[in-house]
């Protein structure tokens, strides 16, 4: 009898045994178990914050069609407004489950003008595989500004830098799975799959800056809502957890101004929040704000069809925007960089206003440019001539302030006054020897109606007599856009070891700054260093400066940056030895002395006086 139950309780205790021991059942459905005819149900949000089913029907799986072992579950889609609306902008992240299951997100479309709503559906095993990548984004050199810039070459930039290309290109690339080549399902319906399109809500941008911008990203697979954000009222607060199928959304700007991404929540693992099923931009790791949203409505159209959202309350940080999926964690919102810009005008109006902007090395200048060109266009005229003068500050953690100082005026001084201060954040962002934190921007931007532009006309001295170490008067005469002369003057005083005939340059700042390229090679990328690169930057020539150099014929180099006149023979002959570390430059001229002069004009023109000194 007790053997009879010392085994019972043995085989029990084995039983237990291997009961736990057998692994918990995957609440994923694998690639390899999908096959053609399955159906399942979808989760998204088609109206307000409510989480509606749709069916899913699946035809069949695509290989490699994003590329090597990437792949895409093609579906029919059925239920909801899905029959008059097709596949919508907006539902990319949408879930879809088998036998409750999770399979993937809904998030590609068939081409436009589609019939039926067919999508492809990305696996949720390769959105959580991409999402586990390292979190570290080196420095990029792609989005350049090249000076003078204009609002078309900022379009260039983002499209030229962030249009998609993670697709296949050609049928013979794509190998179907699961469905006869001669069925639903063809190689040929890989290329024409793309993303579904990205709703981009713009709010507080009007105007040729929202045409500027709905042209930029459209060209990028977003469809630009323009207006709507903050026309319809704040959006109800949800408390409630996030859960699949949720709308969520990536704001780029917040504040005073408005411009970020809605789409769906795919899958919600502890604090870790799997969305979109492609990408935001495919930036690798990212630090932008995750946020709830509202879907107002939808808008059908047989082009294609789109949630209108609205983006609210910052949830959490999405860190990785990757091939098959945007990716973070709930909780605290990032650091934004917070922008202060004060507009005045000559007319007595005066206004502040705030707005963030995402900490990135690609999208901070970018969207620096659109915001501060957006303010001045929406409360100046764009046509017309004007001036606008720029002052103001960038505090750069551990190297002091870089700082905006300067003039422009023309037929459209906004396009330059929102330039100098997106310029120097490309170069500073994009900068190869450090990360740069930007703490902030303040600005002020002061406006007039009427251009303020003076040409130099002459420069003379009264004296025909200098002597080495002497202080003479130098006279500069410019005449205004009206035809009003003024007369400046500038005391110049000469090195008492200074011989033979010199040259005095007054120039404005483009012509200086050209000068100087051909000269010295001087040039804010050309910098060894962040400091050196602050430096190089604060002492960028300004449109309302007369610049005076006071040259002498006497060799020199640039040496590792910097420019060193009149050096002895023996050093020039020891640097010009070592010209193959790229650090070395000839100068052929000498700078003696430097002065500049601020005026309240563009001044445009340069003038050269040669002077031949006396002997001591």
């Amino acid at each position: 009898m007790f053997l009879s139950a010392r085994r019972l309780s043995l085989g029990a205790a084995l039983a237990f045994t291997l009961v736990v021991s057998v692994p918990a059942e995957s609440p994923h459905l694998r690639v390899e178990d999908i096959e053609p005819g399955m159906k399942g149900v979808g989760r998204t949000v088609f109206a307000g914050d409510a989480v509606e089913e749709f069916t899913v029907e699946v035809l069949g799986v695509l290989r490699n069609v994003l590329g090597p072992s990437r792949n895409l579950i093609l579906a029919r889609l059925e239920g909801g407004p899905l029959a008059h609306t097709g596949v919508i902008a907006g539902m990319s992240g949408s879930p879809v489950y088998i036998d409750g299951k999770l399979v993937g997100a809904v998030s590609y479309s068939l081409g436009a003008f589609s019939k039926e709503p067919i999508a492809g559906i990305t696996p949720i095993g390769e959105m959580i595989e991409a999402a586990q990548l390292p979190a570290r984004r080196p420095a990029v050199t792609r989005a350049a500004a090249d000076l003078p810039v204009t609002p078309a070459s900022f379009a260039e930039v983002v499209r030229t830098a962030f249009a998609p290309a993670f697709f296949a290109s050609s049928p013979a690339h794509v190998q179907v799975v699961v469905a006869p080549a001669s069925g639903p399902v063809a190689p040929a319906l890989g290329p024409q799959l793309r993303p579904i399109a990205t709703p981009l809500v713009l709010g507080g941008f009007a105007g040729e800056v929202s045409e500027l911008l709905a042209t930029a990203f459209a060209g990028s697979g977003f469809t630009p809502l323009t207006g709507l954000a903050g026309g319809t009222g704040p959006i109800p607060s949800s408390k409630r957890p996030l859960q699949p199928g949720d709308a969520v959304g990536v704001n780029l700007i917040a504040g005073d101004l408005l411009l970020g991404g809605t789409g769906t929540v795919t899958h919600v693992d502890g604090d870790r929040v799997y969305a979109f099923g492609h990408p935001f931009y495919n930036l690798g790791p990212t630090e932008f704000p995750m946020t709830r949203a509202y879907v107002h409505t939808l808008l059908p159209s047989l082009f294609s069809s789109s949630k209108l959202s609205t983006t609210g309350d910052v949830i959490g940080t999405f860190r990785q925007d990757r091939a098959t999926t945007i990716a973070g964690t709930l909780g605290d919102g990032p650091s934004m960089l917070p922008i202060r810009l004060v507009l005045e005008t000559d007319r007595g109006f005066r206004r502040s206003f705030s707005f963030e902007v995402v900490r990135d090395q690609l999208f901070t200048p970018l969207l620096t440019y659109f915001s501060v060109l957006n303010t001045l266009q929406s409360y100046e005229r764009q046509y017309g001539a004007a001036t606008f003068s720029v002052k103001g500050r960038a505090q750069v953690r551990h190297h002091g302030d870089l700082t905006f100082e300067d003039l422009f005026t023309g037929e459209s001084p906004s396009v330059g006054a929102a330039s100098a201060i997106a310029v120097p954040l490309t170069f500073l962002l994009r900068n190869e020897f450090e990360s740069v934190d930007i703490e902030g921007l303040d600005i002020t931007i002061s406006s007039s109606e009427e251009p303020r532009t003076a040409t130099i006309e002459r420069i003379w001295l009264d004296t025909t007599r200098v002597r080495p170490g002497a202080t003479v008067p130098l006279k500069i005469l410019t005449r205004s856009y009206r035809g009003d002369e003024v007369a400046r003057e500038i005391p110049l005083t000469i090195p008492g070891n200074a011989t033979g005939t010199l040259t005095i340059m007054v120039a404005d700042g483009v012509r200086l700054a050209e000068w100087e390229q051909r000269e010295a090679g001087r040039h804010p990328q050309q910098a060894l260093g962040v400091a050196q690169m602050v430096r190089a930057l604060n002492e960028t020539r300004r449109n309302n400066r007369l610049y005076v150099r006071l040259l002498s014929p006497s060799a020199g180099a640039v040496v590792g940056g910097e420019p060193l006149s009149s050096l002895p023979p023996s050093v020039l002959s020891v640097h010009e030895s070592d010209r193959s570390g790229g650090q070395f430059a000839p100068l052929r001229n000498a700078t003696l002395g430097e002065w500049d002069l601020p005026t309240d004009y563009a001044i445009a023109g340069a003038r050269f006086l040669t002077v031949s000194l006396e002997r001591p």
